[in-house]
């Protein structure tokens, strides 16, 4: 089995771990990131009904447009600024963050520091 074979079917297990514990309510949908090696993704769900309420990406209009480049720290907090601006308009202000089987470290740990200091609480 290759290096990342391994690596992939160990971040699905964490993500099947963490998913048990973290869950979205009504009153605080899930934040769930996802980050590939260009770039970053992130939504608000609110898994009773498992709808997306807002959404936000390095592809996303005005957010990916202003980026030099797509796959760095600079694009995680442009990303986490704006998932909490959206979030905010529709008056979402708790969420319960889901790291999604990523380790909470660069990318990630920005956009959710971004997101805390846009206005977000977890």
């Amino acid at each position: 089995m290759s290096v990342a074979k391994e690596r992939r079917q160990a971040r699905i297990k964490r993500q099947v771990r963490v998913r048990f514990k973290v869950q979205g309510s009504e009153e605080r949908p899930r934040l769930c990131v996802f980050r590939s090696a260009k770039h970053i993704y992130a939504q608000i769900i609110e898994d009773v009904t498992g709808k997306t309420l807002v959404s936000s990406s390095t592809i996303s209009k005005g957010v990916g447009e202003e980026l030099k480049y797509t796959g760095n720290v600079e694009a995680a907090k442009a990303v986490g600024e704006s998932i909490a601006k959206k979030a905010l308009e529709k008056n979402i202000k708790q969420v319960v963050f889901d790291r999604n089987g990523f380790l909470y470290h660069g990318r990630v740990k920005a956009l959710a520091d971004a997101a805390r200091e846009a206005g977000l609480s977890f």
